[in-house]
């Protein structure tokens, strides 16, 4: 009896072993050359939203939540909200080239992340990185299971293109905000890698 339960007890810990390496897992990325957005996480596009000053005095809800948290990028923008699954790779990656402008943390509450009127007004990072011909914000958003949003760059530094900016625990999500020049080139419903998937080009 006492073998069985020691061979139960080192399966659990295997299970346990495999997951975490499975979720820490840093997979190379080609980031792709020419004036493109890339995506700034591995998961689902979850939605598109297209929002502007005049849209938001029409409806609220989910739009007035993007617009709050477009402020400073466009009056008038994108945002693709990204959904990551507890077995996809967790590192988040700068959208574009360019300079940290800010980043912002705010305590909120642990929705769901797939629910993305909700998750909008979870614990979240906020990175706008200003790059050469657009501005652009990640938002790293922690989810019921993601408690825990680690962003790994700092205010007036630079960044490549692709470069690790931080990590999310767990299943979590990420929404990218663009200026509505962009030219976006996903669907929703498509997965996509940190990196290394076109998000947008800039016209």
């Amino acid at each position: 009896m006492l073998n069985v339960v020691v061979w139960v007890l080192l399966g659990i810990a295997l299970l346990i072993a495999l997951f975490l390496l499975q979720f820490y897992r840093d997979p190379k990325r080609e980031i792709p050359q020419g004036n493109v957005v890339v995506s700034p996480a591995d998961g689902t596009v979850m939605r598109i939203i297209r929002t502007s000053e005049k849209l938001i005095t029409v409806k609220k809800g989910v739009l007035g939540k993007i617009r709050t948290l477009a402020k400073g990028i466009s009056n008038d923008c994108y945002a693709v909200s990204i959904f990551m699954s507890p077995i996809d790779a967790h590192i988040n990656r700068a959208p574009i080239g360019g300079k940290i402008i800010s980043v912002q943390h705010t305590k909120g509450t642990f929705f769901a992340a797939y629910d993305l009127e909700k998750s909008l007004m979870n614990e979240k990072n906020e990175i706008v990185i200003k790059g050469s011909s657009i501005k652009v914000k990640v938002i790293q958003i922690a989810g019921f299971l993601a408690r825990r949003v680690i962003s790994s760059v700092e205010k007036g530094q630079k960044v490549s293109k692709g470069q690790k900016i931080g990590q999310i625990a767990l299943g979590s999500q990420a929404t990218l905000i663009m200026p509505s020049i962009v030219k976006i080139v996903v669907k929703e419903g498509q997965h996509v890698k940190a990196g290394s998937s076109v998000i947008a080009e800039v016209k």
